[in-house]
């Protein structure tokens, strides 16, 4: 039985205020905590144990896994590093919980695609090495490390950061290993990236499979919002039946079925809008997130921004540029807000024009 390994890390810094509330793989991306995403994933493709690389305990995790594991028939367990490992220590670290002769896979928590765990599988089994990365095009290939290869999808070479073109594909962070690379890991902090994978690259013993469609990183707020609305286009292409019909809707859209939306209003697109969420009437909404409980009055406009949960925004505000509102924010009627990071429990009754931690 295939199991895998989820790379959940540290306390979410990139996200945070949204992090301040609820630990990093609990917070929804397109109305579903973002480690659900990847649990059904690897579920449907077979998967019946999922280990997670944890550095933290929180209680508010235990009732999630106890509820995923009744809804998908699987099991999880978590791995408490006692000091950060990067991302080869922890595989070594839980060692004892894999302890299985059958591969098994290893992801990264903070990215979104389409998961092709089954097909990735397949691949891995079918050229025999030791380990498969999923790879991606990205743009700006300067900023990862280069996978080099051959026509059969052999590893030959990474390079890093290259400051001249060597290459756009880049490590997806999702791969599928043979129980023997445990061998080359030991449980302390260390790299795959940059010290495991090369060595099996340069040993003929790494192959990579190219990942159809999208994918994105989406720990940080900019990215989160950008990779919903790759995960919105996706499901128009896959299963349109997802997204929301409603008079107020322009393009692709997230509406909870519990969601409020009041007349007048203009919702999309790339708009994510969560359960129990008030938007009153005549509000414009555009490729953003409004999650659970939260309430947006009359005339507002809200775009490029995450409204954290059970926040009120008041009549006539306007919310841009990456602005990420916390857990219990208040805003008052007609300011403004331009890049703010507003942390939770905050009220704030003046306009903000230019990116700011407001505490």
């Amino acid at each position: 039985m295939t199991k895998a390994l989820i790379l959940v890390g540290g306390f979410g810094t990139r996200l945070r205020p949204l992090t301040l509330s609820k630990p990093k793989p609990l917070v929804e991306f397109c109305n579903k905590a973002q480690l659900l995403h990847q649990l059904e994933a690897l579920a449907a493709a077979g998967v019946r144990e999922v280990i997670l690389a944890i550095s933290y305990s929180p209680a508010v995790m235990e009732e999630f896994l106890l509820k995923a594991q009744h809804d998908l028939g699987i099991k999880v367990v978590c791995s408490h590093e006692q000091e950060p490992l990067g991302t080869a220590g922890p595989i070594a670290y839980a060692r004892d919980f894999l302890n299985t002769k059958e591969d098994f896979f290893v992801v990264n928590s903070d990215i979104t695609c389409a998961f092709p765990f089954a097909e990735l599988l397949a691949f891995h089994k079918a050229h025999g090495r030791e380990g498969t990365v999923l790879v991606t095009k990205v743009e700006e290939p300067s900023r990862y490390g280069v996978v080099q290869h051959d026509a059969s999808g052999k590893v030959l070479r990474f390079v890093n950061k290259p400051k001249q073109f060597s290459g756009n594909l880049v490590n997806a962070g999702v791969a599928a290993f043979s129980p023997s690379v445990l061998a080359r890991l030991q449980p302390k902090p260390a790299s795959m990236e940059k010290e495991i994978l090369p060595v099996m690259a340069q040993e003929e013993q790494l192959y990579c499979m190219p990942l159809r469609g999208y994918w994105l990183d989406i720990g940080s707020p900019k990215h989160h919002l950008l990779g919903a609305q790759l995960r919105l286009a996706h499901h128009r292409a896959t299963e349109p039946a997802i997204l929301s019909v409603h008079p107020a809707v322009v393009g692709d859209v997230l509406i909870s079925p519990s969601a409020t939306i009041g007349k007048g209003c203009l919702i999309g697109p790339a708009v994510v809008i969560g359960p129990n969420v008030v938007v009153h009437d005549g509000v414009h909404i555009e490729r953003s997130t409004l999650l659970e409980g939260c309430v947006v009055g009359k005339h507002s406009y809200i775009v490029d921004s995450i409204i954290g949960w059970k926040s009120v925004i008041g009549q006539w505000v306007r919310v841009e540029g990456n602005t990420v509102l916390g857990e219990s924010v208040t805003l008052s009627d007609e300011i403004y807000l331009n890049g703010g990071l507003v942390l939770p429990h905050k009220n704030v009754k003046e306009s903000i024009a230019e990116p700011k931690i407001i505490m």
